[in-house]
């Protein structure tokens, strides 16, 4: 008589759609989801727009095709503010971004039944997808994403965060979206190097979960350097769905120390807070994935043959695979700190996913340091030499 149990389970369910001109006036897709999710007799719902900057800048028309666009389709009520700040790590380390999301939530009067669209990058959009889940405990949060990295890996997912103590995503939730529109539109804008950026987090997923598709980018690797977008259509498309796929297996939001699609972001999250944040999220997990790739056959994991296929793709396709800050001489090192921020931020428990194989991971809870210093200085002679 001491004691009441409760248990109970909500569905969550989002599409990912895949469109060319979302807010082109004959594309109705963003309209259709907009009217299926209408209640007949609830009031029309508002929409708030945050668009990143560098998007708006790079597509001079954006905002009046957004405006003409929900004046031809009024399923909803656009919020005539639109809010533009940085895109970039930015808007996850200075809180005053988060801040304005907050703010004109209050000022537009942005309920539960509304929704905050976030069009941008990857940084863009953890940071609004964190004000939309903690603004009345939830607003239905739209994600466009308009990078590679963001199109296939974070803006499909269901993590949120800003950064914290100078750490990467202290402060974060666990809110899917309400649908995500990826408009490859916005990659045709995109630098090179942000085209690039990308491509690490689908040679991540490929390695661990899909031998048949990291082939498909070794073969493919050239194509995708030169910009092919056929091809960069592909990998989006299936590393998406390969993502999906992990979302809906058995530990979504990761209640417990097993982070398998983290392969490579230990060290990647460190070097990007030692680089300042000069180095894209991509361009250090492509470091990560090396650095990482090269302990597991130091350790007697992985072939030397794989390690070698690994290793001449990144560089293929145009990866950097050294950093100033790529060094390893004791536990002291800062880049051994970020082993033990990971710990923490997995709860205590390091689990780190290395390679059997291409497409084989394994999840262990211990790094040699010494066996990482000497990974370390292999990659930094393979790439100062090219040995591969």
């Amino acid at each position: 008589m001491n004691q009441l149990s409760q248990s109970f389970t909500i569905k969550y369910e989002y599409q990912v759609f895949f469109t060319e001109n979302l807010f082109d006036l004959s594309n109705t897709l963003l309209n259709d989801f907009l009217l299926i999710q209408k209640k007949p007799s609830a009031p029309v719902s508002k929409i708030l727009f945050v668009l990143d900057k560098g998007v708006v800048e790079k597509n001079a028309t954006l905002v009046k095709q957004i405006e003409s666009y929900f004046k031809q389709y009024n399923t909803v009520d656009l919020v005539p503010h639109f809010l533009i700040v940085p895109g970039g790590e930015i808007v996850k380390i200075d809180e005053i971004y988060v801040n304005q999301v907050l703010k004109a939530v209050d000022t537009f009067s942005i309920d539960r039944h509304s929704y905050i669209a976030a069009l941008g990058g990857g940084a863009l959009l953890d940071m609004v997808g964190y004000a939309a889940a903690i603004a009345h405990r939830g607003i239905k949060h739209i994600r466009i994403p308009s990078t590679v990295l963001s199109q296939n890996d974070s803006g499909i997912g269901v993590k949120n965060g800003v950064n914290y103590f100078s750490k990467k995503n202290f402060l974060g939730t666990f809110s899917p979206p309400a649908a995500v529109f990826n408009d490859e539109i916005f990659l045709k804008t995109l630098s090179d190097r942000d085209w690039l950026s990308g491509i690490a987090e689908a040679v991540k997923v490929a390695l661990l979960k899909d031998s048949a598709f990291f082939e498909w980018i070794e073969a493919h690797s050239i194509l995708l350097a030169k910009r092919d977008m056929p091809a960069m259509k592909y990998l989006i498309w299936k590393c998406a769905a390969l993502h999906l796929e992990h979302i809906g297996g058995a530990d979504p939001f990761e209640s417990g120390s097993s982070r398998p699609l983290d392969f490579g972001h230990w060290s990647a999250h460190k070097l990007e807070y030692l680089s300042n944040f000069e180095m894209r999220h991509g361009e250090a997990v492509a470091i990560g994935i090396a650095l990482d790739t090269i302990y597991s056959n130091v350790s007697g994991r992985l072939s030397t043959a794989e390690t070698e296929r690994i290793i001449t793709t990144l560089q293929t396709l145009g990866f950097q695979l050294t950093h100033k800050m790529l060094f390893i001489s004791n536990e002291q090192s800062p880049l051994v700190a970020g082993l033990m921020e990971f710990r923490e931020h997995l709860g205590g428990l390091l689990t780190i996913t290395l390679l059997n194989g291409i497409g084989c991971g394994e999840e262990v809870h211990e790094i040699d340091i010494s066996m990482l210093s000497i990974s370390a200085e292999r990659l930094n002679l393979i790439e100062e030499r090219k040995l591969y």
